[in-house]
């Protein structure tokens, strides 16, 4: 029997960003185990979720993916103004936004995390000290306040995480379904990518 969807959630890929770091090449088009990572994001996302999604600029490295590509309503903003132009573009009162470049999303950590939103704006992992605010769910109630405060500055993702009062899941509640915190690996560079096991890829025509 197929799994129930996330109820009332849907999957985000934030692309965005120039990969100037990996020479130009979109990030999400690297490959693992023979298949670009943005395309396994997406195929996850589509079992997961009620609906999936792309942040991207440029939309044609994803056009491939056959799901709806989304820009920046506030552009220049980075990865913040992509989780608002997630929000934006959501159909659905939340969304589990997630990097182009994290190669090992999954299904049971996902699953998890979703099942601990219950009435709180915004659901983070803290692992390594650090809130986690591209593998975490956000709710459309957020929306307001992301707007506001990437309209007036710079605010990063973990600032606007504590500003409207995310719930945070800590580390060792964390380890008890990733314990080596795998879901939050991300390629910024090649020596990233070569030491998650990633090569450039394409997807198909």
């Amino acid at each position: 029997m197929k799994p129930l969807l996330i109820a009332g959630c849907t999957g985000a890929l934030v692309a965005g960003g120039h990969a100037t770091r990996m020479g130009g090449l979109p990030k999400g088009l690297l490959a693992l185990d023979g298949e670009p990572i943005a395309a396994r994001a997406v195929r996850l996302f589509e079992e997961l979720f009620e609906d999936a999604l792309v942040v991207a600029n440029d939309p044609a490295p994803y056009a491939a993916l056959g799901v709806r590509i989304v820009g920046d309503v506030l552009p220049g903003k980075g990865a913040p103004g992509g989780v608002h132009a997630a929000l934006s573009a959501a159909r659905t009162e939340w969304v589990f936004t997630a990097a182009c470049d994290m190669p090992f999303l999954s299904a049971g950590p996902i699953r998890w995390l979703a099942d601990r939103r219950g009435d709180a704006p915004a659901v983070l992992v803290r692992f390594g000290g650090r809130l986690q605010p591209l593998h975490a769910c956000w709710s459309r109630a957020c929306l307001p306040v992301l707007d506001r405060l990437l309209r007036e500055g710079d605010p990063s993702l973990r600032e606007l995480a504590r500003e409207v009062g995310a719930r945070v899941v800590e580390e060792a509640e964390w380890r008890t379904v990733d314990p080596a915190g795998r879901a939050f690996e991300n390629a910024n560079t090649p020596a990233d990518a070569a030491r998650l096991g990633l090569v450039p890829g394409q997807l198909p025509p």
